[in-house]
């Protein structure tokens, strides 16, 4: 494949036609359209539905597009660090993390990266919905206990657990009652699985408030309104304060922080040096790592 056809085929997709690509890069039209022909006829396929007026992308068309605008940069970025005589972290660094993460510690994590790598402009959005990290332009994204996919690698990097809390002015049900619970939603379970030192208790709860984040659940806690299910790392300092009460662990799988990034593509130096920056800010991947880089 023609690696400058190529460019001048992503060129014309990014700008939406031949006249603004070529205006944007001061080049002949006529030479931008002959290379866009060229390179369909080297794959044997039709990248571009050309309108009387508009310009519009096949499926197959908007397919490289997507891949090879990514695969581009590198070249580019590879290229830049090789004549400057080694590869520094450059460039735009997309970023998708989930809204707690992103509430309790991805505003400094962001801001210490930023000083560390000045040249790399890093840019995060935060959602707890999966992305499609090829079609919305993500370098790397944060998730967690993400279902397996073969098109992305990754790792974890934070380990975290469920624990049931309360204020100590609340007291612990009885057996057959329910205790009076803040909630996530409406929809969690009217049953919570707690280990404690003398096994595994089952309590029972009436949701009084439904919130839709983790943070607003803590600080309904705090309050009194109930009990409630959260990450350890968001209540230890509460804990060891004694401004909150701990009725027990949550029986379930462990909570797994997860950094993915898509396999088919090589590793850019801005992806590299922030998962490294994440293995230095926590090295051993714990609770208790998270919770004194939140509280710090």
């Amino acid at each position: 494949m023609d690696l400058l056809a190529l460019a001048d085929f992503n060129l014309v997709a990014r700008h939406g036609g031949f006249g603004k690509a070529a205006r944007a890069a001061r080049r002949p039209k006529a030479t931008l359209s002959r290379r866009v022909a060229e390179l369909e006829a080297s794959l044997g396929i039709r990248l571009l539905e050309r309108g009387a007026r508009a310009l519009k992308l096949t499926e197959e068309g908007r397919a490289l597009f997507e891949r090879a605008g990514h695969l581009l940069t590198e070249l580019e970025e590879t290229a830049a660090a090789i004549a400057s005589g080694g590869e520094r972290p450059r460039g735009r660094l997309r970023i998708s993390a989930p809204l707690l993460f992103s509430q309790t510690a991805m505003g400094k994590i962001a801001g210490e990266f930023s000083l560390k790598y000045p040249e790399v402009r890093l840019e995060v959005s935060t959602e707890d919905r999966a992305v499609d990290m090829i079609e919305e332009g993500f370098d790397l994204v944060i998730r967690v206990n993400p279902s397996p996919d073969e098109n992305l690698v990754g790792r974890i990097f934070l380990r975290d657990r469920l624990v049931v809390v309360a204020s100590p002015g609340l007291a612990r049900p009885a057996e057959n009652e329910a205790a009076r619970a803040v909630v996530r939603s409406t929809g969690d379970r009217q049953t919570w699985e707690v280990k404690t030192p003398d096994g595994v208790e089952n309590i029972a709860v009436e949701p009084v408030l439904a919130l839709s984040s983790m943070i607003m659940v803590r600080d309904a806690v705090r309050a009194g309104a109930g009990a409630g299910r959260l990450p350890i790392s968001l209540v230890s300092h509460d804990l060891a304060a004694g401004t909150l009460a701990h009725w027990g662990d949550i029986d379930g799988p462990e909570i797994a922080l997860w950094t993915l990034y898509p396999s088919r593509r090589l590793l850019s130096a801005r992806v590299a040096a922030f998962l490294d920056y994440l293995k230095q800010a926590f090295p051993m991947g714990t609770p208790d790592e998270l919770a004194a880089y939140i509280g710090g």
